[in-house]
């Protein structure tokens, strides 16, 4: 299943006794607080520790309280190494402040944070992940009262107040767990049962139920295991198999990526190679997967191996759409890196097409709207009107399997797809790169293109400077990011012609940026 390359990788168990070390003690400066798409994200150590939980939650604390905003903050994270001692210190800061403190005693997913608060249980939360990242990585997450990530604003003036503390830490203020828990500032919570019993306003669960094969599902370590398990248990699934319940923080069972490094990525081959053997040998018609947050999806079929997001997406889209699963909706949203395919099921379909910056926060309003049938992005993330404003991979896998199990494998369903609207031919390339050379692409506007009238025989349309440059052509477009993490450029094409003209795209984006 694995490339030669990835064959020959060594796989390096991570130390975990010395990254907790790195949490408490670092043995470098720390680093600013610094908001990406979705939280503060960095390496055990200086790139995330004790001190950046602490101080990020006296910054929300400081929010709340200068907003009047008093009801509960839900306060977890998934199944990393230090997510729950993350949630501990926070929780910790929050009740210090005053401020009341929902902590279950379990990991707890993305979206079901948003479920949380969007349900009325929680006005906002704190959520210790870095998605899909290696095992040495941490993060933390704020979402406010509309359940989705922060918008800039917020997290500007969290990143503000965060730093402040950082450089002061003695005006932090805590409290041991158990005399918050004492004094009622703290408490525990069900966060399974209203979530699992919601999902059936949207999932058919009975077709899932009867389907005439066998569902694979992998949690990849994370925290949508219990979920996953109540689901089969709620709804009859015995046809559903959790094929790996093995939690381990340094996630070492997780086959390596291309790179040596271990992700739990279910949009990735490598990750996924265990899922897509059994859908090859028979053994399963489908295999689903979530990332440990479980705000990413994945999954793997029979006829068509590992299905990639963009295909995934656009299947979901056409099922929604034909069985009028979110009525009233009025548009599909999609990112900007995100196939146009999409654009051609909603003009068909009569519907509005949404296209959005990179980053779920900017799906948030015409999510609270009732706008989207569907809002996604090619990174394996998606929701629909009236559930979460957050990605929410478990929602995902379940929609898939009722899909397969009522209309066959998702390959297929694709294949028609592509058949009536055109086949897209896609692809992201990551360029190394520079600081100065990042500074300088994130600089361009539209209007430094005005005299480029064509990109690779294609009649250029109009261009696009919010994030990243993209240039629209008749039938293809290029678009351009700089990472907001790492010193790499992100290079998106799609092409409703041929793989060299795909090729060709790629060639001329590299181009325009010398």
């Amino acid at each position: 299943m694995l490339s030669p390359l990835a064959g020959t990788l060594t796989k390096n168990k991570i130390d975990t006794e010395k990254l907790k070390n790195e949490f408490f003690h670092p043995s470098a400066t720390p680093v600013p607080v610094k908001f990406g798409t979705s939280g503060h994200r960095g390496t055990l150590g200086a790139g995330f520790s004790a001190l950046h939980a602490k101080a990020i939650a006296q910054a929300v604390a400081k929010l709340h309280l200068e907003q009047n905003l008093t009801g509960p903050i839900l306060v977890g994270g998934d199944t990393r190494l230090m997510s729950r001692e993350t949630a501990r210190l926070c929780a910790e800061v929050l009740a210090a402040n005053g401020l009341p403190v929902i902590l279950p005693d379990m990991a707890i997913p993305t979206p079901v944070f948003s479920f949380e608060i969007l349900s009325g249980r929680a006005c906002a939360c704190l959520n210790g992940t870095a998605s899909h990242n290696p095992p040495q990585d941490m993060g933390l997450k704020y979402n406010p009262s509309n359940g989705g990530p922060a918008d800039s604003t917020l997290t500007t003036k969290i990143e503000t107040y965060a730093n402040e503390f950082m450089a002061n830490p003695a005006q932090i203020k805590t409290i041991p767990l158990e005399e918050a828990r004492a004094r009622g500032l703290i408490q525990n919570a069900d966060v399974i049962t209203p979530y699992v019993s919601a999902l059936a306003k949207y999932i058919d669960f009975e077709k899932i139920a009867h389907a005439p094969f066998k569902f694979a599902v992998h949690p990849l370590g994370g925290s949508s295991l219990p979920f996953y398990q109540a689901i089969i248990e709620k709804y009859g699934l015995k046809n559903v198999d959790i094929v790996s319940t093995q939690q381990d923080p340094t996630f070492y069972f997780i086959p390596i990526d291309h790179d040596g490094k271990i992700r739990m990525d279910p949009s990735s081959k490598y990750p996924m190679s265990p899922l897509i053997e059994y859908v090859e040998k028979g053994t399963y018609g489908f295999a689903g997967a979530s990332d440990p947050d479980a705000d990413r999806f994945g999954c793997a079929t029979a006829k068509g191996g590992l299905i990639l997001p963009n295909h995934a997406l656009c299947v979901m889209a056409d099922y929604l759409i034909r069985h009028q699963k979110i009525k009233g909706a009025t548009a599909l949203g999609r990112t900007l890196g995100t196939t146009a395919l999409l654009d051609r099921l909603a003009q068909a379909n009569h519907l509005d097409l949404d296209e959005v910056n990179v980053g779920f926060k900017y799906f948030v309003p015409g999510l609270l709207a009732h706008k989207y049938v569907l809002a996604g992005e090619e990174s394996a993330g998606m929701s629909v009107s009236d559930w979460t404003t957050e990605k929410d991979g478990i929602f995902a896998v379940c929609l898939l399997m009722e899909i397969a199990a009522t209309e066959g494998d998702i390959a297929t369903l694709y294949a028609q797809i592509t058949a009536k609207y055109g086949t897209p031919q896609y692809t992201r390339v990551d360029i190394p790169t520079d600081e100065q050379t990042k500074a300088r692409v994130k600089a361009l506007k539209a209007a430094d293109f005005a005299a480029l009238h064509q990109v690779a025989g294609e009649k250029v349309t109009r261009v696009r400077d919010t994030d990243g440059i993209k240039i629209y052509l008749e039938n293809s477009w290029i678009l351009v990011r700089p990472s907001g993490t790492e010193n790499i450029l992100k290079v998106y094409a799609e092409t409703f012609g041929t793989p060299e003209h795909l090729q060709e795209l790629i060639t001329e984006a590299q181009k325009l940026l010398k």
